[in-house]
C-alpha cells in the first residue's frame, strides 16, 4: 500500500540466497562456510536470520548453464535447484516469503506451474515465482541458439498467462470433502484451459486446487524497454540493477506509467533493486572488504567484460585518461546483456572517468547495483534519501564481502529501518501476497 504520491509508506525487503557475499575471493575467508553451499543448513540459517527480521522474502536467482572457466576461483552460479531448495526451508520458517526462479524460454508451463502451485501450499501461501527469460543455456535444451529478447518476452507473456489460467483451472471451491455424500469434489467447477497458442497448446486442468485466497505474487527483472512493458503489464514487483539514485527514479516512474497502461495501478508494480552492501564497523574497513574481495579479479577479464559490453578495447589505454562518451564505438549488436551493456555506457557517457577508476566500477566488476560501501549509517542514510526521491518501493539486498557484512545488513541496518518507520516492526500478514500488500 503507498500513498497517492509516489513514496511508499513502508519499504518491501528482500534478501539473496544466493551467497552474494562469498562472492569475488570472499569465499577464502576462514569464517565464509562455502562447504556448505550444497546442503540446506547454510540457506535455513540466512532464511531464519531473514525471518527474524521480518523481511517480505527470501529469493534464489539461477541460471540453467555452468561457467566452467569461472569455477577456477569462485562457485558461480553453480547451485542446487531454487524451488527444491525453497521446499526444504518451508517447514524450517513460518512466516517469510519463499521466491523461486524459473525461466519460461525452458520449461513447460504445466510442470512450472505445478511446481510453484505446490510450493504455495506446502507454505501455507508463501510461494513467489520470479520470472526470468534467461541469457544463456540454450545449449542445454535442444535450442541452436538464444531467441532474440523480443522473441523472449513474447514467449513469456503468452507462457505466464498460462501458468495463471492453470493456477484457476481447478477451483479449491470445488473441493466439498463431503464425507456423508460422499462427494470429494465438484468436477463441474473444474476447468480446461484450452490454451492453443503461438508458444505452446495445454489442454489442462492443472491437477492441484488452487490456493484460495492468497495469490502467488509475480517478481520479474526487465529492464529493457520490451522488458519493462512485460513487467509493468504483470509484475508485482521489479528486481532491477540501478547503480544510481536518477536511473532507479526513471525506471520507477516508467513502470508505473506503464502499468497504468496496462489497465493496473501504478501501485501494483514495486520496484526492488538490488542493494549490494559491502558493511563493517567503520568506513576504512568497509572499503578494504571491497578492496578484498575484487584483489583476485583479473585485469584481462575486466578489459574483456568491456569490451564485450561496449566494443571498446582499452587494452593500450592510459590509466589516467578519461574513457568518455566520444571514445565509444557504436553498440555491440547482440550483447550478452543489453541492460548491463546499457548501464556501462550510461556510466561512461555521464562521468567520463580515468581507466584506473572505471576498473574499480561496480558496473565492470560488480553486478551493477545500487552499492553502499561503509556503515549501518551509511547505509540507512542512503536507503533514506532514495525512498525520499521517490526512487525505490523497497530492494533486495546483496550482501558482498563476508558473512559479516550479511549479518550486519539483517541485524543492523533492517531494524534501523524499522526503527525510522520504513519497515515493519513485526509481520501482520501470513502470506507472501499479504506481505507485498502491507
Amino acid at each position: 500500500m503507498t500513498h497517492h504520491g509516489t513514496q511508499p509508506r513502508t519499504l518491501h525487503i528482500g534478501m539473496s540466497l544466493a551467497p552474494t557475499w562469498l562472492g569475488g575471493d570472499a569465499w577464502r575467508r576462514p569464517d565464509s562456510g562455502v562447504e556448505g553451499l550444497f546442503g540446506t543448513d547454510f540457506y535455513v540459517d540466512v532464511a531464519r536470520r531473514s525471518e527474524a527480521a521480518k523481511l517480505d522474502f527470501v529469493f534464489r536467482p539461477d541460471t540453467l548453464f555452468l561457467n566452467t572457466p569461472a569455477l577456477e576461483s569462485g562457485f558461480g552460479f553453480a547451485s542446487l535447484d531454487p524451488t527444491v531448495l525453497l521446499a526444504a526451508l518451508a517447514r524450517e520458517t513460518s512466516r517469510i516469503g519463499l521466491l523461486s526462479t524459473v525461466s519460461t524460454t525452458f520449461f513447460p508451463p504445466y510442470v512450472l506451474a505445478r511446481q510453484i502451485l505446490s510450493l504455495h501450499w506446502i507454505t501455507n501461501g508463501r510461494a513467489g515465482w520470479n520470472i526470468v527469460t534467461a541469457l544463456e543455456g540454450h545449449e542445454n535444451f535442444g535450442l541452436p541458439a538464444m531467441p532474440s529478447p523480443e522473441e523472449r518476452y513474447e514467449r513469456a507473456a503468452e507462457f505466464t498467462e498460462l501458468v495463471r489460467h492453470l493456477w484457476e483451472s481447478f477451483p479449491e471451491e470445488a473441493l466439498a470433502l463431503d464425507r456423508e455424500g460422499g462427494r470429494y469434489a465438484d468436477p463441474a467447477r473444474i476447468r480446461p484451459v484450452d490454451h492453443r497458442g503461438r508458444h505452446f497448446s495445454v489442454k489442462g486442468p492443472l491437477n492441484l486446487p488452487s490456493f484460495g485466497g492468497a495469490p502467488i505474487p509475480l517478481v520479474q527483472a526487465g529492464a529493457s524497454a520490451v522488458g519493462r512493458d512485460f513487467a509493468a503489464s504483470v509484475a508485482d514487483a521489479v528486481f532491477a540493477s540501478t547503480p544510481d539514485r536518477d536511473a532507479a527514479v526513471d525506471l520507477r516512474r516508467d513502470l508505473r506509467r506503464l502499468a497504468e497502461g496496462h489497465g493496473r495501478s501504478a501501485d501494483a508494480v514495486r520496484l526492488l533493486p538490488g542493494l549490494s552492501l559491502y558493511l563493517a564497523g567503520s568506513r576504512a574497513e568497509a572499503r578494504e572488504l571491497f578492496a578484498e574481495t575484487h584483489a583476485g579479479t583479473q585485469r584481462a577479464r575486466k578489459l574483456a567484460s568491456i569490451r564485450e559490453m561496449t566494443g571498446l578495447d582499452l587494452s593500450d589505454w592510459p590509466e589516467d585518461r578519461p574513457v568518455t562518451a566520444a571514445d565509444l564505438p557504436p553498440p555491440p549488436e547482440r550483447p550478452r546483456s543489453r541492460t548491463h551493456a546499457g548501464l556501462l555506457r550510461r556510466l561512461i557517457e555521464r562521468e567520463g572517468p580515468a581507466l584506473a577508476d572505471l576498473l574499480q566500477r561496480p558496473e565492470v566488476i560488480g553486478s551493477a547495483h545500487w552499492q553502499v560501501i561503509g556503515t549501518v549509517d551509511d547505509a540507512v542514510a542512503a536507503v533514506r534519501d532514495w525512498v525520499e526521491a521517490g526512487a525505490i518501493d523497497g530492494f533486495i539486498a546483496v550482501p558482498g564481502g563476508s558473512v559479516g557484512s550479511m549479518r550486519l545488513a539483517l541485524e543492523g541496518l533492517v531494524p534501523r529501518l524499522a526503527e525510522a518507520g520504513l519497515f515493519r516492526r513485526d509481520y501482520t500478514a501470513t502470506t507472501f501476497a499479504g506481505h507485498l500488500r502491507e
